[in-house]
């Protein structure tokens, strides 16, 4: 029988995109809720200027989140190895080759993830990694147990799991001591 820590797995799984787990959390905004300042394209290095080059003419018109979003990206981008780079454009082209509803989707669990406490998105990391070394077959059942739940039942597994992870904590804490 599959456990309840199984379903909550495979429903991590679907709240989550693989590129989270290779993201910084948190939000772009300053702890006090006040948006990013502008950047200077002169403020970017040479690479990532040669790297942005399209932006050059408009940069200045752009929304600062934009611009920071940007400069972010163009830092991860830079620091990646040639391996990594083919993966992360393999993801790119995955992403844009879905349907525009389900791009908005993928935005949409994107943006509820950001918004989640660190601990929870630590949480979201460490299950979809546990889901992603299960055997195929076993992901499988949980992925149709899952999509055969009513939103009811899916919501009784969350709060059976969560009830559950509360439980352990004490436990792992006395076993560390």
């Amino acid at each position: 029988m599959i456990s309840v820590r199984s379903i909550l797995l495979a429903v991590l799984l679907f709240a989550a995109v693989p590129a989270f787990a290779q993201q910084r959390p948190g939000n772009p905004q300053s702890p006090g809720g006040t948006p990013p300042s502008a950047r200077e394209w002169s403020s970017l290095s040479s690479e990532q200027q040669r790297l942005l080059g399209k932006y050059r003419d408009n940069w200045n018109t752009l929304p600062p989140e934009r611009q920071q979003n940007l400069a972010r990206g163009s830092e991860r981008w830079l620091s990646m190895s040639p391996e990594q780079r083919d993966g992360a454009k393999q993801r790119f082209n995955q992403f844009r080759s879905l349907p525009p509803d389900h791009q908005k989707q993928l935005r949409n669990r994107w943006e509820r993830f950001r918004a989640l406490p660190p601990q929870e998105q630590d949480n979201v990391r460490d299950n979809f990694r546990k889901f992603r070394n299960l055997p195929p077959e076993k992901r499988k059942v949980l992925r149709e147990r899952w999509n055969n739940a009513t939103p009811a039942q899916r919501q009784q597994m969350l709060d059976h799991m969560r009830e559950q992870r509360q439980q352990r904590r004490p436990l792992l804490r006395n076993r560390n001591r």
